[in-house]
């Protein structure tokens, strides 16, 4: 490395003349930062600085934005420093034989491995016979003379499950110099693997990756479905460098897919995106466990996800943490002088820096492992005293007018900070207006001058549930009565009629049983049916025969409801009736995405059959509206539907006009003929 820093000297004169005495002295420091963080230096000269979760959580994409200033305001130049792309050098060791231990307290065995000379290494890696699958403690020790030994692992596990897919056969250790090292398996509850067929140790170079960045997640549970769980992962913020997602899980045995949605712009409606799935595996055989419990991502835009996991016939899985892993990021290089230096960023205008430090790259490049180390210190957000205001960004947050008077329905919002707002429309929203198959025409949102706020409908990926009231009928309904047996009857109160495409969920105590389930709509006579009827709209068997564990609930998919009430028809044979605990409904999950200005008062208007669907400026504006984290709000409760409303929106303005002058026109004519003929002849 002598070379390295004989270059980095020189560098470091040429740099330091040429460096930003003349580059705009007061640029940083005029410009509109949001965030600010003390560098511990400790001391002077070259420096490297580690890019953190906290700095890229407020600086762009790609750090364009952040700028070293010392105490006078003058930029300091720095470089982001890459690793170089180069391979990692493994070293193969020989295999060199360990008498076994086989007493009745402790068995074990191994081998040691001789590299030749001593190295700088921090990784070993065994390759054993592909004879039988194995899951093996193992303990690693290291030494340089064969004589004195440190413990590079004290208990670690290795294996190559073939049925499972989960292989895992490398050792990682902090870095030391070592020429031999020693394997002992632990063979005391199983048995003994097969000689290696060879070994390598990773020697430490600048191209070893450092461990990677992470961050734990906020995780949410969100409403699920039969055989399904739904969360949401809330992110630092939006279009993190996140390449997976680690999981830390509870329980033993584990295999489930698990996928991972955000939600993106398709048209002119926000869907969710799948970003990346796996299938979550842990393996448990007496006190040791192989897993691969982590989900590859590509990167994503918003500050949360949407994360599915499907349950099959297992309970949830108990999550008891999510963490991000971001992609490797550079090193932050600079030359500390004497004064402290501070780090701003946050500003969304500012495009990447050039400094003359750059001609010193491709040197750093491969020597940035020996430069020492700065630390960040805490962060703090600037008041706005401390930075002229920047720009404001045009958002449209008012179209045209429309009269709230001409709907059915109109609901108040609550009051609130301005931003990014997402509004769940709940199920009175779904049933009384136009919805998904209307592509919400008859959705808007006013505000208090009655002009229209432009939204984005998004469809999320967790349904809407809702609990419904199961009554069970004494007695059975007459057309259900001619049976040879008679089913048990029960009466499902729906909130709302025309409800989307919901799905009926049943829940039973019972865990061995096989029954016929209908669900039907009742029918008085009419004119083609001189008595009452039942329509069938669905029917499916239930069936569980498994006594040690509770019975999956039942997902029963329904058409369009038509009205407020079902029939639960459940065909018991010869068994007593089964109980059935519990009933709900899932119907697909809509939110409005809009801005709101601060204090402003909005309302939620639906319930019109003349409007066509809105077209709003802010669909033009997604990469603004989708990577800012919104605040969720609900609507007041629905007041009933006004029928005056209804009338006037039947019926247009001028249509109505129109007509009355037409009915005026054509009552005057009928008077006037009557007048003359009840005039007496002359």
């Amino acid at each position: 490395m002598r070379n390295f820093r004989v270059a980095l000297a020189a560098g470091l004169l040429i740099t330091g003349g040429l460096s930003t005495r003349a580059h705009a002295q007061g640029a940083a420091a005029a410009a509109a930062f949001r965030t600010e963080r003390p560098i511990v230096t400790n001391g002077s000269g070259p420096r490297r600085l580690a890019v953190d979760v906290p700095l890229l959580a407020d600086a762009n994409q790609g750090l364009p934005d952040l700028r070293l200033l010392d105490v006078t305001g003058r930029e300091v130049p720095y470089l982001l420093v890459s690793r170089p792309s180069v391979a990692p050098v493994w070293m193969p060791g020989a295999i060199l034989p360990v008498a076994a231990v086989n007493t009745q307290s402790l068995k074990t065995s191994g081998f040691e491995a001789d590299l030749g000379a001593p190295r700088l290494l921090d990784r070993f890696r065994i390759s054993l016979p592909p004879v039988a699958s194995y899951l093996k403690r193992v303990r690693l020790e290291g030494s340089g003379d064969r004589a004195h030994w440190t413990i590079l692992v004290a208990e670690g596990t290795v294996f190559d499950l073939r049925e499972e897919h989960l292989k895992e056969t490398e050792l990682g250790f902090a870095p030391g110099s070592y020429r031999y090292l020693r394997v002992t398996w632990d063979d005391t509850n199983s048995g003994r693997v097969a000689a290696p067929l060879s070994v390598e140790a990773r020697v430490v170079t600048d191209a070893v990756p450092a461990p990677p960045l992470t961050t734990p997640l906020g995780v949410e549970r969100r409403p699920g479905e039969p055989g399904r769980s739904h969360y949401r992962l809330r992110l630092p913020a939006a279009r993190l460098p996140i390449v997976a997602l680690a999981f830390d899980l509870g329980g033993g045995h584990v295999s489930r897919n698990a996928s991972v949605y955000e939600a993106r712009l398709s048209g002119a409606e926000v869907v969710p995106v799948l970003l990346g799935a796996t299938r979550l595996q842990r393996v448990v055989q007496g006190t040791l466990s192989a897993s691969s419990l982590e989900l590859p991502l590509n990167r994503p835009n918003e500050p949360q996800l949407d994360l599915v996991v499907d349950d099959d016939d297992n309970p949830p899985l108990d999550i008891r943490g999510v963490s991000a892993v971001f992609a490797e990021q550079p090193w932050i290089y600079f030359e500390a002088g004497e004064s402290a230096l501070v780090a701003r960023y946050g500003n969304r205008s500012l495009a990447a820096p050039r400094y003359d430090l750059e001609a010193m790259r491709d040197t750093l490049r491969t020597g940035i492992s020996t430069v020492t180390d700065a630390a960040w210190g805490e962060a703090r957000v600037r008041t706005p005293d401390e930075q002229p205001a920047a720009p404001a960004r045009a958002l449209p947050t008012a179209g045209s007018s429309i009269d709230p008077a001409l709907f059915n329905y109109v609901r108040d919002l609550p009051v609130g900070d301005g931003g990014l707002i997402a509004l769940s429309l709940d199920a009175a929203a779904l049933a009384h207006s136009a919805g998904a198959t209307g592509a919400f025409a008859d959705v808007r949102v006013i505000d208090a001058s009655g002009r229209q706020v432009p939204y984005l409908v998004e469809r999320a990926s967790a349904p809407l549930s809702m609990d419904v009231a199961l009554t069970q009928t004494p007695q059975v309904p007459e057309a259900l009565a001619s049976g040879s047996s008679k089913p048990t009857v029960y009466r499902i109160a729906l909130p709302f009629e025309h409800l989307p495409a919901p799905r009926l969920v049943l829940t039973t105590s019972a865990r061995v049983f096989k029954r016929v389930v209908s669900v039907g709509v009742e029918r008085p006579p009419d004119r083609h049916h001189r008595d009452p009827r039942i329509d069938t709209v669905a029917r499916f068997a239930w069936t569980h025969a498994d006594e040690e564990t509770p019975a999956p609930p039942a997902a029963i998919p329904l058409p369009a409801s038509d009205g407020k009430e079902l029939l639960l028809i459940v065909e018991e044979g010869d068994n007593s009736p089964l109980p059935i605990t519990s009933a709900r409904i899932l119907l697909p999950a809509y939110r409005l995405r809009f801005f709101r200005e601060p204090g402003a008062t909005l309302r939620l208007a639906y319930g019109r059959q003349d409007l066509t669907p809105p077209s709003y400026d802010l669909a033009l504006l997604a990469p603004q509206v989708l990577g800012v984290a919104a605040t969720d709000i609900e609507a007041a409760g629905e007041p009933a539907a006004r029928a005056v409303a209804l009338s006037a929106a039947l019926v247009s303005p001028g249509l109505f006009w129109a007509a009355l002058v037409v009915a005026v026109i054509v009552l005057l004519g009928l008077i006037a003929r009557l007048l003359r003929k009840e005039q007496p002849a002359t």
